[in-house]
């Protein structure tokens, strides 16, 4: 034996003669010699064993004879020794093998090591990168030539395409440089891609960051072997200077990949006979010197420095436009595939052409159907519809359907003779004759706002048109919701089934129920359908499904991205194809206060008096169902029944709308108000007359909306009736309502003669309800008395607010167009007659009455609408509702009057933009709220209170009902004429997210055309940081993406602790400029980039099994079928239970499908259970039981597309 140590006694090298074979202990400079012929045991040679075991276990802490390295050690322990060393094994589980292979590369007098693998994962390098560093190299022949070699490294698995290693394998005697170059470039791909997986690490960083050194300075080779496909796995470490053993080699199944090393189990043997070393390294030889392997030393070196790993800095810059880049990917590829028709391209501005180019690639989508445009008023939503009709057009050949509000049928018609389209135009309330109707490509839907009622009889009718059609669907809506985000979904729906695979799940919603599992166990909903999407009140979910879908600009986004700027004033304009300019007005607001004296008329609709009356009111019509007497009902037939329902459902919200209305006719007119009082007044004695005779109670659209519903309109059309209102609103004296409750009474039965056989009523027996109705309702025409009696009659010549719009008419503006808005037509009708009656000339009225509001906005804005109209019958003042809110051009004229005190800043804001169109050539927009001078503290106050009051009362009112729209800054900025006040700034949050990311890139683009090629060149996971503006912004914002394509952006502060996922609110923090500075990064970086990953995957897990509440359909189907299963066998169910068994597992497994859900829920109530056994069978033998979700297979990490860190710094 010999043992070469320092500080080893001498002793032991006497043993050098006896001993041959190598054995090397981790950890100490020992190297021992068995020889290859064993001796005959003697007592000396025990001896000696003996003690190389107890210096072995002196040194390595063990006593354990059977485990020491030493075979001189084995001998002692008395077992038979062979004639060669025994291997040794690695399997990962015993043994590491990461220990064995840095003990043979670290081993004394190793200078170089050869490496086979069949895969090769560049951070699995972190594993063995010192003791590589630390290997002296030496000198080797490969093809006669002599090379200096550190560490060789031969890949056999990573290859390219089959047919480009067929063709570099031809017949020729040198490879051919260009499928060479080929070869290098696809696998430079792979092991880029390689590089974008998983999660990074300051670990990684640094240990590629070594490895691009150790490339670059020639410590490590890298070809790949292509010959044939190689799997081997073969370890050399080359000992030159070693007399007896030259090469120690480990063989075996771990790849040079971090899990080969040290996690999966393995099997790997260390050899320690010369003879078969030198073997292996002449085999190993061979193929690194073959004439086809490829060398990639270099490419993995420039892969490295130019992943998220590389030594280059990032500009913050550079990641915010990356975000910016992959957030509008669909828009990007919109624009690159689509052209614009010819005959609109004189037409449209550039911010047009974009839109049309979206939508038409979001129609493009097979997957979803449909798109919606949801610019704000203004910026031609009509020609941009028509552009992509006559797109259509061109490509298949097929004609469009056109539906809109009846109003906007002329409109439409003047667009389709322009531009020629082959289209058809149907009135949105006009039923449509669906297994009739023609085919259809395309199908616009204008103002699909409207259709935000999915239960309604006309959305129905439109939603079977567009499915038997199965065309594409266009909405175009300036308004896409409402009050709540189902509006939107309602609208998609349209062309969106239940179960429509949207490819992206509601995540904000996911994630704060706690993950997928939890969602499941909560809903029975296809978590990536729209149904899933509506149990989401996430902002951050609707912005993400809606880029699915929507294009929505505002006029301040198009100002700052697409208008120029005039160097004479400085004012934004866009430019037409024939150089004509279109500047972008702006908005004044302005406050007209007329005087009120105390007792007055104004004072007493005021009056806390007034108030409190109102606040008294139980409105008993629009909560019926409270006075239904349940043991009565309980015998009602089947049709009854299904009325008593629909008053529980209708009711309460219809209360809560009735309510708010009493309070908003206070604002508009006092002749408005005192005709609603009049009305409720009248119609309760409609009810009283029906249960004093014992006959039935008429039930229609005051008990629902109409689908039609104007806030102008009375919603109680069954009650319409020749009421004289016209006659009063157009005298010019004293308007008194009756304050006899005889009248009323008188003219009940008249009304209520004139409601039987009208269609939209239906009937209800008086026997049905407790005699409290009655009681009620007479109550409250006491109180509605007594209002019309404080309020006492209305005198026109006294109406302050009237007498302030004359003289604004006659003096403020006397030459100019002027267009007067009001919520009510009531008081449209009011205001129209009576200044007529002052003698204002050039005057008319646009309400919801109106046959054709598109002639009268002709004769008012005649340029604006190309209308040939003589100046005899050009209008000058034009008194609306917001009939024409949609669709019309009004921008003749520049002078806007809100009659009522606005309750909703965004109302204002949306009639600003009836004049405040393309085209528009004035300098400023006026826009005039009439206040109550001095007051405006007063009505603030008063509105904070009846607010409050609603709220207090949302289960009675219906909690739906947004009484209040405005804060209190609003009034006081337009009572005090703030600039700005009315701008649509605030509009510019609903900017979709698509087409802000565009612009963003876009205009960074223009500004720099080399981005268009560093960006998309730039390394998934890259990484910069910038000055964060606050200590609140402190942290990490990371962009990933899932396995279906979700984008994911997550802001941690520098705690670990969530900021915001807002993508729209990341966006903006990630906002800087291109002389932006790279800070250097925070140390926590990385690891809270692998918290927001980390984050997003344990949300995506696995849910199969979930089976809901024990209320669900699912979980009572389950049951029921387990139930049934488990039932002893007979005639009857031996043949079914192999179904229903396959059944069982697929609903444990996955959720049910929507129309197999509705029926199930249906059958639960009354079928037996065999019928329940049999249909599920039928449902799952055809398919339609569940939806099979086979994505669960496929590779969920996320991929993190980049990130930035957000750093506060001292300076100041």
């Amino acid at each position: 034996m010999y043992i070469r140590s320092r500080g080893v006694p001498r002793v032991y090298y006497a043993l050098m003669h006896a001993f041959r074979c190598i054995v090397y202990i981790p950890g100490v400079d020992i190297t021992l010699f068995v020889p290859s012929r064993w001796p005959s045991y003697s007592q000396n040679g025990e001896r000696a064993a003996v003690d190389a075991h107890a210096f072995c276990c002196a040194n390595i802490g063990t006593r354990n004879i059977d485990k020491c390295r030493y075979l001189g050690c084995q001998l002692a322990a008395g077992l038979q020794i062979p004639q060669k060393r025994m291997a040794r094994i690695y399997d990962n589980i015993d043994t590491k093998f990461t220990e064995g292979l840095q003990g043979i590369i670290s081993n004394v007098g190793v200078k170089r090591v050869d490496f086979c693998v069949g895969y090769f994962n560049l951070r699995g390098w972190n594993l063995v990168v010192d003791q590589v560093d630390t290997l002296p190299g030496d000198y080797v022949y490969e093809n006669d030539d002599r090379e200096f070699r550190k560490c060789r490294l031969l890949i056999g698995m990573h290859r390219p395409e089959e047919e480009l290693i067929r063709q570099l394998y031809s017949e020729k005697v040198l490879p051919d440089a260009n499928l060479v170059s080929q070869c290098k470039l696809e696998i430079a791909r792979d092991f880029k891609r390689q590089l974008q997986l998983g999660l990074p690490t300051k670990q990684d960083e640094f240990t590629l960051r070594r490895l691009s050194a150790q490339l670059k300075d020639g410590k490590v080779c890298v070809k790949l072997y292509l010959r044939e496909p190689l799997h081997a796995k073969l370890y050399l470490a080359h000992r030159p200077d070693d007399n007896f053993n030259k090469i120690q080699a480990i063989m075996g199944s771990s790849n040079l990949t971090y899990s080969g090393l040290t996690k999966q189990g393995e099997l790997n043997a260390e050899f320690g006979d010369s003879d078969s070393a030198e073997k292996l390294s002449r085999w190993f030889d061979d193929r690194w010197e073959d004439k086809f392997c490829l060398d990639i030393t270099s490419e993995l070196a420039d892969i490295i420095d130019n992943s998220w790993a590389g030594a280059e800095d990032i500009p913050p810059y550079y990641i915010y436009l990356k975000t910016a880049y992959h957030l509008s990917e669909e828009a990007r590829s919109g624009i690159k595939e689509f052209t614009i028709p010819a005959e609109f391209k004189k037409d449209l501005f550039d911010f047009q052409e974009t839109a049309v180019k979206i939508a038409a690639r979001h129609l493009n989508n097979e997957k979803r159907g449909g798109a919606m445009i949801g610019d704000v008023v203004g910026l031609g939503k009509t020609i941009t519809a028509c552009a992509i009709a006559k797109m259509y057009e061109n490509t298949f050949g097929s004609n469009t359907l056109i539906i809109c509000p009846a109003n906007l049928q002329d409109m439409w018609a003047k667009y389709r003779r322009d531009y020629d389209l082959k289209a058809d135009i149907v009135s949105m309330s006009k039923p449509i004759d669906v297994d009739n109707a023609r085919y259809y490509k395309l199908i616009v839907v204008d103002e699909s706002h409207n259709l935000r009622n999915s239960q309604g009889v006309r959305y129905r009718n439109i939603r079977d048109l567009i499915q038997k059609q199965d065309c594409k669907v266009l909405l175009l809506t300036a308004t896409p919701y409402n009050k709540h985000f189902q509006d939107l979904s309602s609208q998609l729906r349209l062309f969106v089934d239940d179960d429509m695979d949207l490819g992206i799940r509601p995540e904000a919603y996911i994630r704060q129920l706690g993950g997928e599992r939890k969602f499941a166990e909560k809903h029975e909903d296809f978590i990536r359908s729209v149904k899933a999407f509506e149990r989401s009140e996430c902002p951050e979910d609707w912005q993400e499904l809606m880029k699915l879908f929507l294009v929505r600009r505002t006029r301040t986004f198009i100002k700052d991205n697409y208008a120029k700027t005039d160097p004479k004033n400085k004012r934004k304009y866009l430019e037409f194809r024939d150089g004509t300019k279109s500047y972008f007005p702006d908005r004044i607001p302005k406050a007209i206060k007329f005087k009120t004296q105390t007792g007055d008329q104004y004072s007493r609709l005021y009056s806390s008096e007034m108030i409190e009356m109102m606040e008294s009111l139980k409105l008993p019509r629009y909560g019926l169902i409270q006075y239904i007497d349940e043991n009565k009902a309980g015998a009602a037939s089947s049709m009854e029944k299904e009325l008593i329902e629909n008053l529980s459902r209708a009711g309460s919200r219809m209360m809560g709308f009735c309510k708010s209305t009493f309070f908003k006719r206070i604002d508009s007119s006092g002749f408005a108000f005192l005709l609603t009082l009049f009305r409720h007044i009248l119609r309760n004695t409609v009810f009283i007359y029906a249960l004093d005779n014992k006959l039935r109670l008429p039930i229609g659209d005051e008990n629902t909306f109409p689908e039609d519903y104007l806030e102008d309109t009375d919603i109680n059309d069954i009650f319409r009736h020749d009421d004289d209102n016209e006659e009063r609103a157009s005298g010019d004296s004293l308007m008194k309502f009756p304050n006899e409750m005889g009248f009323y009474i008188q003219k009940a039965e008249c009304y209520y003669n004139s409601l039987v056989g009208k269609n939209n009523v239906q009937w209800i027996d008086t026997k049905y309800f407790k005699r409290t109705l009655k009681q009620q309702l007479q109550k409250d025409c006491e109180t509605l008395v007594k209002m019309i009696d404080l309020c006492g009659a209305w005198d026109p010549t006294a109406d302050q607010k009237l007498n302030e719009l004359e003289t604004l008419l006659n003096s403020t503006h006397k030459n100019e167009k002027v267009i007067v808005f009001t919520q009510y037509s009531d008081t449209a009708n009011y205001v129209y007659h009576q200044l007529k009656n002052r003698g204002v000339r050039n005057l008319n009225k646009a309400t919801g009455d109106t046959q054709n509001p598109t002639t009268i906005v002709e004769h008012f804005s005649p340029v604006s609408n190309k209308a040939d109209v003589s100046s005899e019958d050009e209008l000058r003042v034009l008194i609306a509702t917001d009939v024409l809110s949609e669709g019309q051009n009004l921008q003749d004229s520049h002078v806007i009057v809100n009659y009522d005190l606005p309750w909703a800043i965004i109302r204002l804001i949306q009639r600003a933009g009836r004049v405040d169109r393309i085209g528009q050539e004035a300098q400023t927009i006026f826009c005039y709220s009439f206040f109550p001078a001095d007051k405006v503290e007063e009505i603030i106050r008063l509105r904070s209170r009846l607010n409050d009051r609603i709220n207090e009362n949302a289960g009675i009112v219906g909690s739906d009902e947004v009484f209040f729209e405005g804060n209190e800054q609003n009034l006081r900025d337009m009572y005090n004429e703030k600039s700005g006040s009315l701008d649509d700034d605030d509009e510019d949050a609903e900017v979709d997210l698509g087409s802000q990311a565009y612009q963003i890139w876009k205009n960074a683009t223009d500004a720099n055309p080399d981005l268009k090629r560093i960006i998309p060149e730039l390394p998934n996971i890259a990484y910069s940081t910038k000055k964060a503006s606050s200590s609140e912004e402190d942290g990490v914002i990371t962009y990933a993406r899932t396995y279906n394509d979700f984008d994911v952006l997550s802001w941690y502060n520098s705690k670990g602790e969530m900021v915001s996922q807002s993508q729209r609110r990341i966006l903006q923090a990630l906002a800087c400029s291109p002389k932006e500075p790279r800070l250097e990064p925070q140390d926590n970086h990385l690891e809270l980039v692998e918290k927001a990953v980390k984050g997003i995957k344990n949300e995506n897990v696995n849910a199969g099994g979930a089976l809901g509440s024990r209320f669900s359909t699912k979980r009572r189907i389950y049951e029921l079928l387990n139930n049934y299963y488990e039932q002893p066998d007979d005639i009857f169910n031996q043949n079914k239970k192999p179904a229903v068994k396959f059944a069982i597992n697929q609903i444990y497994n996955y959720p049910l499908l929507e129309n197999a859900s509705v029926i199930l829920r249906k059958m639960l109530r009354t079928n037996t259970r065999e019928d329940i056994v049999d249909t599920v069978i039928e449902l799952f033998q055809n398919g339609n039981l569940c939806r099979v979700d086979e994505d669960r297979t496929k590779h969920k990490d996320p991929t993190v597309i980049c990130s930035m860190g957000l750093k506060m710094t001292n300076e100041k």
